[in-house]
């Protein structure tokens, strides 16, 4: 943006002390170098308040100033704008008003631009300010994420045609562009994924649509894409069977493949999932992070869990089981462990699938059922290659169980895990499988059993009223604790947690000691209920007993440990 006297700007910011003399001085050091206007400088250095800054240039320049962020857009005036003209110049249409359009522009002195809009739209322009990033996630999020390569593809797609009959090779071109446009496509959807930290991507065909949703913390959220895509679903699962190394000749049986990619300067490993449905092939992308949490201490865990979850992973031998529902990070928490205790001193095999993180200095094998290369069979193997330790991946049939079993009792430490509600229930399980009960009793030294809970948003993170403070404690259903004078918290909601409340997760965490009063216990087949009641009267803080502790330390709320434990307050 060209402003004649350029400090003044700076000298309004720093009497309205919305910036300091220091910080404007840092700023226009650095504006230098990029070539971005002051404002847009000091906002991205975060040393002055966008809302605050960008009104006080509002008046300086006496044109208004438009927050994207917090503002809604009238879909005429986005029927009036195609996308490939708000991305080409950077513009968002905001309002239209008596044949009138107003554009929020990162420089609304350019006047050569804004009498290209009025040629290309056909309608009288009025400039409205607003910070270039603002501009770019609103075009994401009004004409979709990709929108304008969708459109890029439309439209060559019928040059093609219209040349069809005159030029083969014109043709030709055009198919190989669409290819390309794709690709983009693809890469985009991917890059959003990561810049909304997503841990899960699915696109979902149905009859009238292409549906694409993200899961954020845990959450799934639809994702705006233009209705197009859905003439280019074909298209769209070919390209991702070609980055996962599948076949993409084949369309009637499951496929399973992988992706590694390099977004945001994070080196990402991608688990891809082709299911074929009756409106054609739906596909599930699993990000995974080396980045991911693989210390103890940043998994949730009160500091007297942390303590024993220390303390039993020094045992020579026997079995620890995490027990919890699909993605409520049982192996983040194994591979955690693994982290902790691995050393040039002991051998570490992991028998997965899939194997989600490269831990260096494991033998890490991954399981092949097209071929016989089970779990069972691979444990037996295992065995022969003298492991100190052992991690599979997850127990499902009594063969496994039995193997895994009988290597702690010869001598191995071994983690795993198992799909139950609670810790207690571990035990039911393996008994339903069909393994002994002295062999259970004999071996087990500990299970675990989480859940992942959203975490507070601290942008919008506001202690909750008297109210909302009283229904929660009537809804603590006499769990004794002291809430009279501790304040209690939630998110309002704002646009760094998509409105949510929440930003990110944490862990949940009920871990079962076995000791000998348990194993007797086990051995006389005695109920996960009853297991569950000693287990408390020894000490054990339940999965619904930790939540409730992060809710008083104000790092998530009632609702949410509700939400995830199912009210498992005994």
């Amino acid at each position: 943006m060209q402003i004649e006297n350029k400090p003044l700007i700076g000298q309004i910011l720093v009497k309205e002390n919305i910036v300091s003399a220091d910080n404007l001085e840092k700023g226009l050091y650095l504006q230098k170098n990029t070539g971005d206007f002051i404002c847009a400088t000091l906002v991205k250095l975060g040393v002055s308040d966008k809302e605050k800054t960008f009104l006080a240039l509002s008046r300086q320049l006496t044109i208004p100033y438009a927050n994207l962020a917090n503002n809604s857009v009238n879909p005429k005036a986005l029927e009036k704008v195609a996308v490939n003209i708000a991305s080409h110049y950077r513009i968002m249409p905001v309002e239209i008003r008596d044949d009138t359009l107003y554009v929020a522009m990162a420089d609304p002195l350019d006047t050569c631009l804004q009498d290209d809009l009025r040629l290309l739209i056909n309608a009288e322009i009025r400039p409205l300010l607003s910070m270039e990033e603002d501009i770019f996630e609103a075009i994401r999020k009004y004409y979709g994420v990709g929108a304008e390569t969708i459109e890029k593809i439309i439209t060559n797609g019928l040059a093609a045609k219209e040349h069809n009959s005159e030029n083969k090779k014109i043709e030709d071109t055009s198919l190989a562009s669409e290819d390309a446009s794709i690709i983009k496509f693809v890469n985009q959807i991917l890059q959003e994924a990561v810049h909304e930290r997503a841990t899960d991507i699915h696109f979902e065909p149905f009859q009238d649509e292409l549906r694409i949703r993200f899961r954020i913390d845990g959450i799934l959220y639809e994702i705006n894409v233009p209705d197009s895509i859905k003439h280019f679903h074909s298209t769209i699962v070919s390209r991702i069977k070609i980055m996962a190394q599948m076949n993409i000749a084949e369309h009637r049986l499951p496929q399973d493949g992988r992706i590694k990619i390099k977004a945001e300067g994070e080196e990402l490993d991608l688990r891809v999932s082709v299911l074929p449905t009756s409106f054609g092939e739906a596909v599930h992308i699993r990000r995974l992070s080396s980045r991911f949490f693989l210390e103890l201490e940043k998994l949730g865990l009160a500091e007297g869990n942390l303590k024993l979850i220390e303390m039993v992973i020094q045992k020579p031998h026997g079995v620890i089981f995490v027990t919890g529902p699909t993605g409520s990070g049982k192996s983040t928490t194994l591979y955690a462990a693994l982290s902790r205790i691995n050393s040039k001193a002991i051998k570490i095999i992991n028998i997965e699938d899939p194997i989600e993180y490269q831990l260096h200095g494991v033998n890490q094998l991954q399981v092949n059922p097209q071929i016989g290369f089970t779990f069972a069979t691979a444990l037996r193997h295992m065995l022969r290659h003298d492991p100190d330790v052992m991690m599979v991946g997850e127990v499902r049939d009594y063969e496994t169980a039995e193997i895994t079993i009988r290597a702690a009792l010869t001598g191995h430490l071994v983690f795993s895990t198992l799909h139950t509600n609670d810790a207690a229930g571990a035990v039911t399980r393996l008994l339903d499988m069909g393994i002994e009960p002295f062999l259970v009793s004999s071996s087990l030294e500990c299970l675990v059993a989480q859940r992942l809970v959203r975490v507070i948003c601290p942008k919008c993170k506001e202690e909750i009223s008297s109210a909302k403070k009283q229904e929660f404690i009537r809804q603590t259903k006499g769990i004794k604790m002291d809430l009279a004078d501790t304040p209690l918290y939630e998110g309002r909601g704002c646009k760094d947690c998509r409105f949510s409340g929440y930003r990110g997760r944490t862990g949940i965490h009920e871990i079962l000691m076995v000791n000998e009063t348990i194993r007797e216990m086990i051995i006389a087949r005695a109920s996960a209920q009853a297991i569950k009641q000693r287990a408390m009267s020894d000490g054990m803080r339940t999965l619904h007993y930790d939540g409730m502790q992060k809710v008083l330390a104000g790092i998530t709320t009632f609702s949410e440990v509700i939400r995830v434990t199912q009210e498992d307050s005994e």
